[in-house]
């Protein structure tokens, strides 16, 4: 299958033209038109420094479903005790720079400065959205994606301290089931979020439910402002702070990866 060579105009080709690694086109650029062009058509940027800007459709997609989220017992007990205050765009920028770091073992990252500064600007459109995990006044984990319609796409997570990540992906989870969110796009598998309840579609089965999802408006703007996501109390210390809700009842859940990436 041939690798289609991007123009100035803002086009893709169809998703399902990817070859066998999921890579659907090359060059363009990183504007907002076509970084919202692009997951619409559910494709995403993903290169490392020095290299083409690559755009990517990967088959089968790594999915969950926000009624399908798993939290394991020792995850819940956690959970119950606080350990962390979570807020939402309460800090974008700090969330970015974070998952930009370097892993251990790796000297790259592949949140050039280039993609930090295009990600910052969708989240100044309304697009973007970050979620924290603090311990007092320290950032300890976190992750962002971007929203379209009722589905969210996950970019990036990072975590400092054991959990902190999975506790604001949970978050994140319950609150968009709760505005009736239909798919989160984790994109390539981890086993991180495998253990919470993602799992893998087919890409055909992907789209169709991308284009479901997209036939509602958009919930855009700093999420850290809207109701559900401002002061619980208990923590009247953290702008933004939404206590973690713990289920009370089983969840339904299915059964590796971008660098960097949700994981």
């Amino acid at each position: 299958m041939p690798v289609f060579a991007l123009t100035e105009d803002i086009l893709f080709p169809p998703a399902h033209l990817a070859d066998r690694s999921g890579l659907v086109a090359v060059g363009g650029d990183l504007s907002p038109a076509r970084l919202l062009a692009a997951y619409r058509q559910g494709i995403f940027p993903w290169y490392g420094e020095g290299d083409p800007l690559l755009w990517w459709s990967p088959h089968p997609r790594f999915v969950l479903t926000p009624r399908e989220l798993h939290i394991s017992g020792s995850l819940r007990a956690l959970l119950r005790k606080n350990a962390f205050a979570v807020t939402f765009d309460r800090d974008f920028p700090a969330v970015i720079a974070a998952c930009g770091r370097p892993r251990p073992g790796r000297d790259e990252t592949w949140i050039t400065p280039e993609m930090r500064e295009a990600y910052l600007t969708l989240h100044e459109l309304g697009y973007a959205h970050s979620v924290e995990a603090w311990q007092g006044e320290n950032l300890v984990g976190g992750l962002y994606g971007v929203s379209l319609g009722r589905c969210f796409f996950g970019e990036s997570m990072f975590t400092e301290v054991s959990n902190a990540s999975k506790a604001a992906f949970v978050s994140l989870v319950e609150r968009l089931g709760e505005c009736d969110f239909t798919l989160i796009d984790c994109q390539v598998f981890t086993r991180h979020l495998q253990s919470l309840g993602a799992r893998m579609i087919a890409r055909k089965t992907f789209l169709n439910r991308l284009r479901l999802a997209l036939a509602h408006p958009t919930l855009r703007g700093n999420w850290g402002e809207r109701p559900g996501f401002i002061v619980q109390p208990g923590n009247p210390e953290a702008p933004g702070t939404r206590r973690l809700p713990v289920q009370n009842r089983r969840r339904a859940h299915g059964t590796e990866g971008k660098p960097g990436g949700l994981e």
